[in-house]
């Protein structure tokens, strides 16, 4: 079981990136998706979710307005847009999968973990 994010980069504050979350060995319409991203020196932290039952989407405050989590079952892939985005948002970005569907901004329910895709915001 492997997922693979990608689409991270180095981008200026106000600018906007899109992070695929994917799978080539499981199908992730039956997961719950969560984002989580880790700033060196600070704590994993849930920064968006989608459940696969009926589609609900939970976001942390701080990106609240500013991020939106979607799915593309055919493509069995899961996206965070991200506009404006801010230094503070700078960390390491991992997708990860929670069969029981809870769609939690914490990291204890889910099961499978990518490797992460970097996110820079400076100018």
């Amino acid at each position: 079981v492997q997922l693979v994010e990608s689409g991270g980069g180095l981008v200026q504050p106000g600018g906007s990136l899109t992070l695929s979350c994917t799978a080539s060995d499981f199908t992730l319409s039956y997961y719950a998706i969560g984002w989580f991203r880790q700033a060196p020196g600070k704590e994993r932290e849930g920064v968006s979710s989608i459940r696969s039952g009926d589609g609900a989407a939970s976001y942390a405050d701080s990106v609240k307005g500013r991020f939106t989590i979607s799915r593309d079952d055919a493509k069995n892939t899961v996206y965070l847009q991200m506009n404006n985005l801010e230094p503070h948002d700078t960390a390491l970005y991992y997708c990860a999968a929670d069969y029981s569907d809870y769609g939690a901004l914490h990291p204890r329910p889910y099961d499978y973990w990518g490797q992460g895709t970097q996110v820079t915001v400076s100018s």
